[in-house]
């Protein structure tokens, strides 16, 4: 409960007389600090498919510390446990069509080596896809509700393959062998038509139609740019696709299949990042990528005209979702400053249900920080955005400790999502400014491929300016601005660390790149079709270009490190290797320099388990309080790895 108390006296003279008044206490005055076990309580929820009877919604939640499936009644109630696994995370797919089956899907402790099982009537459970080494996805239901879709690389563990699993006899059929590696998308309604695309490059590539019965293959793009297949129009005459040819930005165009011929159908100032149609082709759903945010539009068909969709203080619509007779809508609604609840919504009679609530009781939601798009000049001019979460606390008279976040990647974007960890921080007191530099999405494909082939360079130069805009802010005490990121952003950590060890205080790498070549010479398998396209915007291992990627790997320059360092892995991680974190390590404690290790043995490319995301970034704070902040204590450990034990 917060104290009232008087925040400041207003003077206010009338008829020679001074005057008091009170006003509301500022949120700095009664501003809370969290503990990491409360922050991590915050639920996180996503997915949801219609039951048949459309009493409930299926979906995923890890309120139980991992991931489980959950059913929610629609008028609302508590979320009923479906599923209790207490190691692998467990990933709702979806309800049958015509009965309460359900669909998930389950990796071995973050390995992306994902199986889609079947939980029956009786909760019973089987794996539908057995396949040793080999991972499958799901594609979604035939139009009759008799079969479903998925591809699978059991045959070939570079290529994934198009299969059809029937109902009835759960037994799968071969429906496109993918001998050339091509990205598969969803099949049309008739079953006859599949899209294949092929990337040129990590912005470009080529979309085609394939005629599964004839065996032709029918390119729909001239020129070189990227493109997306997204959906066939409810009557299967064309096939709705993205693209930014000619174009900053990617817009929708529809691909007439007879005549083989394309047309312009919406375009918007930002990316339109996808599209679809409902069941029955009543609505449109497009997604736009508005400044780092998600816009939804959703269109009735018949008028052509969008819908009138439900409005929130500070807050938007990031999901939607239909029942198969497209009368009712499930969405979820979130920001920066929370995390996103799910609502069930009848169009028709425009009533809403609140079906979550996301945020831990324990958290004053007013505490918690909104954060502000800006956008700052880089080194050679280039406009940069970011996002940026001022502290509650900072002023000009209580300057606090920042840090930069440099997202995934490369070619991710930081967005304006809730997070966990970063309000954690936040809350305790450091601002955090996160970049998205070149090579971001989101920006156009000018600014996408800006990175190209010069990793550690300009991208990691953007970094640099957003932390000298944050020493420009009075709120911030310039001289304590660390650098954080995961994955690509650990890469960036390191790189700043190394080739610019006297520009952050501190450096936290989550699971990052620091061995340009391995990581490129050991990527999963089922990478294969993106491999090339990789190796053109990164380079090629296997060729000259790896005196360059040793160049800009931090690894190989781990004496140039002169800041303190936490990394922090999992050593399921298929994508940056446990040894990736191993080696950095031991070769920034040669130089005498402060390291923290924080290894998972059962965590993947990411944390998922609440256990261990208190204890991350539990360690996150306390190396930041001691070697950032510097006012707490002594270091946490005394430079050993930290091997959590994920048994206790």
């Amino acid at each position: 409960m917060r104290k009232p108390f008087v925040l400041i006296l207003t003077i206010a003279l009338f008829m020679g007389c001074k005057e008091k008044k009170e006003t509301e206490p500022s949120i700095a005055e009664t501003l809370k600090t969290y503990t990491i076990e409360q922050m991590m309580d915050n639920e996180s929820v996503f997915g949801g498919s219609f039951s048949t009877d459309k009493s409930k919604l299926l979906v995923s939640s890890n309120r139980s510390g991992i991931y489980n499936m959950y059913t929610v009644p629609i008028s609302g109630g508590e979320l009923m446990p479906v599923t209790a696994s207490d190691s692998a995370s467990i990933f709702s797919i979806s309800y049958f069509p015509k009965d309460d089956r359900m669909l998930f899907r389950m990796d071995n402790n973050g390995d992306e080596i994902y199986h889609i099982y079947l939980r029956d009537s009786s909760g019973t459970h089987k794996d539908l896809t057995p396949y040793e080494e080999a991972r499958a996805s799901f594609y979604g239901w035939a139009k009759d509700d008799m079969s479903f879709f998925f591809t699978s690389n059991k045959r070939d563990k570079k290529y994934m393959d198009l299969y059809e699993m029937e109902i009835r006899t759960m037994q799968p059929k071969l429906v496109y062998q993918n001998d050339d590696g091509y990205n598969v998308g969803g099949i049309s309604n008739d079953k006859t038509y599949l899209p294949l695309s092929k990337a040129i490059n990590t912005n470009d590539s080529d979309l085609f139609v394939y005629n599964l019965k004839d065996k032709s293959l029918t390119k729909i793009n001239a020129a070189q740019s990227s493109n997306s297949s997204e959906d066939f129009s409810p009557d299967g005459k064309h096939l709705y696709y993205t693209t930014d040819d000619g174009a900053e930005f990617s817009y929708l165009k529809k691909f007439n299949i007879k005549t083989k011929s394309s047309e312009k159908v919406m375009e918007r100032n930002w990316d339109i990042s996808g599209t679809y149609f409902t069941e029955n082709g009543k609505y449109q759903v497009t997604y736009i990528n508005e400044d780092a945010k998600n816009v939804i539009e959703v269109m009735d068909m018949a008028s052509g005209k969008n819908i009138e969709l439900p409005t929130f203080e500070n807050a938007s619509i990031t999901n939607v979702g239909f029942s198969e007779d497209e009368k009712l809508m499930r969405f979820y609604a979130g920001g920066s400053h929370t995390p996103s609840n799910l609502f069930y919504y009848n169009i028709e009679g425009k009533k809403q249900k609140q079906l979550t609530n996301v945020l831990n009781e324990d958290i004053d939601g007013v505490h918690l920080v909104t954060a502000e798009v800006i956008r700052y000049k880089s080194f050679d001019g280039v406009e940069v955005p970011a996002i940026y979460y001022k502290p509650h606390q900072a002023t000009i008279d209580n300057k606090v400790p920042a840090l930069v976040w440099v997202h995934g990647g490369p070619g991710g974007q930081s967005r304006q999502n809730f997070s966990s960890l970063i309000q954690y921080i936040v809350n305790h007191g450091y601002a955090v400014l996160a970049v998205n530099n070149r090579g971001s999405s989101g920006y156009g494909k000018t600014f996408f491929q800006m990175d190209d082939l010069n990793h550690g360079d300009k991208d990691l130069k953007d970094c640099v300016e957003g932390k000298n805009w944050l020493a420009s802010q009075t709120e911030i005490d310039a001289e304590k601005i660390g650098i954080i990121g995961g994955s690509y952003g650990g890469y960036m950590t390191m790189a700043a660390l190394t080739y610019t060890p006297e520009e952050f205080a501190v450096g936290v790498n989550l699971f990052g790149v620091t061995n340009w070549i391995r990581t490129l010479r050991s990527i999963p398998p089922w990478w294969e079709s993106f491999k090339d396209a990789l190796y053109k915007e990164l380079g090629d291992p296997n060729s000259a270009d790896s005196v360059r990627l040793k160049k800009i790997s931090p690894l190989f320059h781990t004496d140039k490190v002169t800041k303190p360092l936490i990394v922090l892995q999992g050593s399921q991680d298929p994508r940056v290797l446990q040894v990736e974190s191993d080696e950095i390590v031991a070769g920034v404690r040669k130089n005498g320099v402060p390291v923290e290790y924080v290894l998972f043995e059962d965590e993947g490319h990411g944390f998922v388990k609440k256990e261990n995301q208190i204890k991350a970034y539990s360690k996150v704070l306390e190396f930041l309080d001691v070697y950032l902040k510097k006012d707490k204590g002594t270091p946490i450990n005394d430079g050993e790895k930290l091997k959590v034990d994920t048994d206790s």
